[in-house]
């Protein structure tokens, strides 16, 4: 996993509560246990007018214009901004890949659910939650002519909009932590190599019949 980097990203408004892992990344795609190349399929039934299936070439496909991710402002964006519960439905980890892999870094809420708000820290992304009234502030400005950007500084929680204003943001340490040095569990885990190899050598003193084979 990619350590996490401080970046100024456009922020593409999804305005829809409820957004559940099935939009994000729909059931027929879930065959790959790959975490890449989800990035063409993600929020299929929305985002196209023809049913996807796995190693479709998107690039022909019919768009639906009116989905935001088809408008030219927000086709790089980095930051999505959504409504209520987002991620909720099945703990699929397909849909933080699909997000990331489309590029996405950043997510910014009032609510997600649970199993997607820790699968987002484990693939690379930052959920963030604020509060509703400075979620629906951000949609205001997301909605504009002009794309709203913002700089995302992690070590610091903080957000700064091109405009100017800032908006502070609380994260657990831990997962903070993880962003920054980019480590996902088998990352974490291997941090501790030396003390698991020691571990290892002393049972096979202490226990070798645990160890024995035919």
């Amino acid at each position: 996993m990619q350590p996490f980097q401080n970046f100024t990203g456009v922020v593409a408004p999804l305005d829809r509560a409820n957004v559940d892992t099935d939009a994000i990344i729909p059931k027929q795609f879930l065959k790959s246990i790959k975490r890449s190349g989800f990035g063409p399929y993600l929020f299929d039934e929305l985002r196209y007018l023809d049913h996807g299936e796995p190693d479709m070439d998107c690039s022909n496909r019919p768009l639906n214009s009116n989905f935001v991710l088809n408008d030219s402002r927000f086709s790089s964006a980095q930051i999505l901004l959504a409504r209520e519960n987002f991620g909720c439905g099945s703990s699929r980890e397909h849909a933080p890949w699909a997000l990331a892999d489309f590029g996405f870094r950043v997510i910014l809420a009032p609510s997600f659910a649970d199993i997607f708000f820790n699968n987002c820290f484990k693939n690379g992304i930052l959920p963030i939650q604020l509060k509703s009234d400075l979620i629906n502030a951000l949609f205001e400005k997301a909605s504009g002519a002009t794309p709203l950007q913002i700089a995302v500084d992690l070590p610091a929680q903080l957000l700064t909009l091109n405009d100017g204003e800032t908006i502070p943001f609380t994260v657990d340490a831990g997962n903070k932590q993880r962003l920054i040095e980019g480590l996902d569990d088998i990352g974490l885990t291997l941090q501790q190599a030396d003390a698991i190899r020691e571990y290892e050598a002393r049972r096979r003193i202490e226990a070798p019949w645990v160890f024995y084979t035919v």
